[in-house]
């Protein structure tokens, strides 16, 4: 088991607020030959997403602060945008498609510029919410640095051990992908197509089929807060 850290990667062409990507840009589905796509979403609808393949949150925010809410989200224009207010009002989905042990997740993403106290999360959750040694790969997470994203692989539900990770130089308010590779052999990150995590200690492995989600976080810190957007081009799941 390795993590990596200290990676940088250049960004990308900025795009209109409203719209997509104009470019999937470097994939690591095809730098990696993944093949077909097998689930997702390409977000082709208009109005909220699409309930054949989401679970929309409504209820409390991330750690019991502020409130997720299906009004936060909108697609359109190709694009599925979660907008978080000034009061800690935002929004996550959690997927149907999907929920497997094992294969390829790759989205691509972007913020606002953001306040920092708002940060993008890609997530692949344990199915049920249940992992009895409480699984969770955040393989695109931000911080209150929005020239940063980093890896976690939660592998232990409690201890100074419980998790694995890498941090990579990411510029969140341009287009970029990120993916993630789950194999019997262990688990591996990329942004743009480049790997920059991975984790093959069997002891760290997810026990259990997961699934992906996306959201918007908040982190109050009892300062204003300015209204961020999150959006998302498309979603690819790979075997």
């Amino acid at each position: 088991m390795f993590s990596l850290t200290g990676w940088s990667f250049p960004p990308v062409p900025d795009r209109a607020p409203a719209a997509a990507a104009s470019t999937d840009g470097t994939q690591a589905a095809i730098v990696n030959g993944w093949g077909p796509v097998v689930a997702g979403d390409e977000f082709s609808n208009t109005g909220p997403p699409d309930p054949a393949k989401w679970n929309v949150f409504d209820g409390v925010g991330h750690a019991g602060k502020g409130i997720r809410s299906p009004k936060a989200w909108a697609v359109a224009g190709g694009v599925a945008t979660v907008s978080g207010d000034s009061a800690g009002t935002t929004g996550g989905i959690s997927a149907r498609f999907a929920q497997q042990q094992y294969g390829r997740w790759e989205a691509r993403m972007r913020t606002s510029v953001r306040d920092p106290k708002y940060h993008p999360v890609l997530i692949l959750w344990p199915n049920n919410n249940i992992s009895p040694n409480c699984a969770e790969v955040d393989y695109a997470e931000g911080t209150s640095n929005a020239t940063l994203i980093k890896f976690f692989l939660h592998h232990a539900c409690s201890g100074p051990g419980f998790q694995t990770g890498a941090t990579g130089t990411v510029d969140n308010t341009q287009w970029h992908n990120y993916a993630v590779q789950w194999t019997p052999a262990g688990i591996t990150g990329y942004v743009d197509g480049v790997p920059w995590f991975t984790d093959s200690d069997p002891a760290h492995q997810p026990t259990v089929g997961m699934h992906q989600t996306v959201q918007l976080d908040w982190f109050p810190d009892g300062t204003p807060t300015a209204p961020t957007q999150m959006q998302v081009d498309w979603i690819r799941v790979y075997k």
